[in-house]
Parts: C-alpha cells; sequence; structure tokens
C-alpha cells in the first residue's frame, strides 16, 4: 500500500513531471516493440471503442508518448488529462484524479526482460491499456463517476469490494459486441498472452455482469483470471455506477461471504463454463 505521504519530488496530489527527455532509445524501444505486438494482435478481439481510441496514442513521434501532447488530443475528445505519478497512490488521491478527469500513469517502464509480466503497473499498461478507453464518451464518464464514488466510499469500510468493480470492468472486462465477446480492460489488451486466453482459452468462466456478484467475488492478482465478467454495453456499465446507491450495498455486502476466483453461483448467467484446467494446473 501506498504511504500518505507524496515522495520527494512530487507534488501535494503525487503528480511528478513525467520527463520526457530522460527516457532512453532503449526504453522507447520497449514501447515500439509492444505496441507493435499488440496492434496487431487486438483487431478481431478488442472492442471498437478501444480500436477507435488507439488513434489517440499514434502521435508525432515513436516510442514513449509525451503525456503532454497526449493530453491535447484527449481533452479534445472527453476533457480528460493524462498525469504522470511515481508509482501506485492512496486510494483518496486516486479517486481525486479520476472524479476530475484525470488518469495517474506511472513514467516507468518495463524491462526488455519483463515484457509479458510486470506486478506493478508500467506507462504501457496505464497508457496504452488504459487510456484509449478514454477516448470513448460513456466509458471516459464511467471512470469519472467511479472516482466520485470511491471518494465517497471512503468511510464505508468496503474499498475492497469498491476495488473488485474496477478490476473485474476497467482491468479485466469484457463487452457483448456485434454477437462476440470483445476485450475492453486494460489488464487484458496490454497483455498479449492475456489477450488470447481470457477470449480463447476453454479454461475460465466467462460470466454476465452484476454488480453485487462481482463486488463479492474474489481476484487473482499473479495470473490471468478464472472468472471475467462480460458487460451488455458501456451504458450499462455507466447506469450501474450512476443509478446505484452504494451505502445499503455496503452494508448488505458486509454480512454476506465472498465468492473464490473460479466459482459459478446460482443466478448467474453463464456465457461459457470454463475447465478450470489452466489454474489447477498452476496450483499443482
Amino acid at each position: 500500500m501506498a504511504s500518505d505521504l507524496p515522495p520527494p519530488g512530487a507534488a501535494a496530489d503525487w503528480t511528478i513531471p513525467q520527463g520526457w527527455d530522460r527516457y532512453t532509445a532503449e526504453e522507447h524501444a520497449i514501447w515500439d516493440q509492444l505496441f507493435e505486438r499488440q496492434v496487431k494482435l487486438l483487431p478481431g478481439r478488442a472492442c471498437e471503442a478501444y480500436l477507435r481510441g488507439l488513434d489517440v496514442l499514434r502521435l508525432s513521434r515513436p516510442g514513449i508518448p509525451d503525456f503532454e501532447e497526449l493530453t491535447e488530443r484527449l481533452m479534445r475528445a472527453t476533457g480528460w488529462r493524462v498525469v504522470a505519478v511515481p508509482g501506485l497512490v492512496p486510494d483518496a488521491v486516486f479517486f481525486e484524479h479520476l472524479a476530475n478527469r484525470r488518469f495517474v500513469a506511472g513514467n516507468f517502464i518495463r524491462r526488455a526482460d519483463q515484457l509479458d509480466y510486470l506486478q506493478e503497473p508500467d506507462v504501457f499498461h496505464d497508457v496504452f491499456g488504459h487510456v484509449p478507453m478514454l477516448a470513448d464518451p460513456v466509458f471516459a464518464d464511467f471512470i469519472q463517476a467511479y472516482g466520485q464514488g470511491g471518494l465517497r466510499s471512503m468511510g464505508y469500510g468496503a474499498l475492497d469490494k469498491l476495488a473488485r468493480l474496477y478490476w473485474y470492468t476497467v482491468e479485466f472486462g469484457l463487452v457483448e459486441e456485434a454477437g462476440a465477446l470483445r476485450i475492453y480492460g486494460s489488464g487484458i489488451v496490454s497483455s498479449a498472452g492475456e489477450s488470447r486466453f481470457a477470449l480463447d482459452s476453454d479454461s475460465p468462466h466467462r460470466i454476465g455482469f452484476d454488480l453485487k456478484r462481482v463486488m463479492r467475488t474474489r481476484y487473482r492478482i499473479d495470473d490471468y483470471q478464472q472468472n471475467y465478467f462480460v458487460i451488455r454495453s458501456f451504458d450499462e456499465l455507466l447506469r450501474t455506477a450512476v443509478d446505484t446507491d452504494f451505502a445499503p450495498l455496503y452494508a448488505e455486502l458486509a454480512s454476506l461471504p465472498d465468492f473464490a476466483p473460479g466459482e459459478i453461483v446460482e443466478g448467474d448467467r453463464v456465457l461459457h463454463e470454463g475447465t478450470q484446467a489452466y489454474a489447477a494446473e498452476k496450483a499443482r
């Protein structure tokens, strides 16, 4: 968990200069390698909103995007900014930025030997994974509503439940689109392996989105997900965030047990019942 005090060199809101001129040629090359791999893989897998949003990343120079130039494009599209932070930030800081249409992004990039897995989000995950979806007006409104709801939730002792909503939508969500499943979650679109696993593997369950169900479900932080939750549309997601009275929901959830990753429970709209073979093999 991040300290409540910003590190040396950071502003009170934890932002720092991106330092674009300090990136090395090798760091830019890593971005270009990751970018090329994913843009070849994602057509037919990522949702239309994400693919449209990729254009905001096609900037005037190759390599890691300059956040100032990126913000100019994003502001014209949906009024969002991209601001640099040194790493993970406290919950209240995170929610405050989102509530004010500022997306926080780490300014560092993974090493060449970390192309396929990195535990802490880097600039490729944060920018390639998240920013294209922020160019979609409905999804951009959902992220702002999530930040506003997060600020309201701070006194309810339910941040773990709210984090699951973010995890299973913004990070690892699927959407039904044109009769098929498509990716919109940043943790999937920024990962070559999970871009294939989430849609192609027989192992994970794919379950229709339900707010209470999602907020009761624990998740994996160390490997591919065992459950993917599928929304019908981004309008559905926005309405859920805006129309739900979360205070009584938090009170109800406090008295209910959690669901383990990989469970199917009564009432699920199961789109695909997975074998869970991948998780079972990894557990051995």
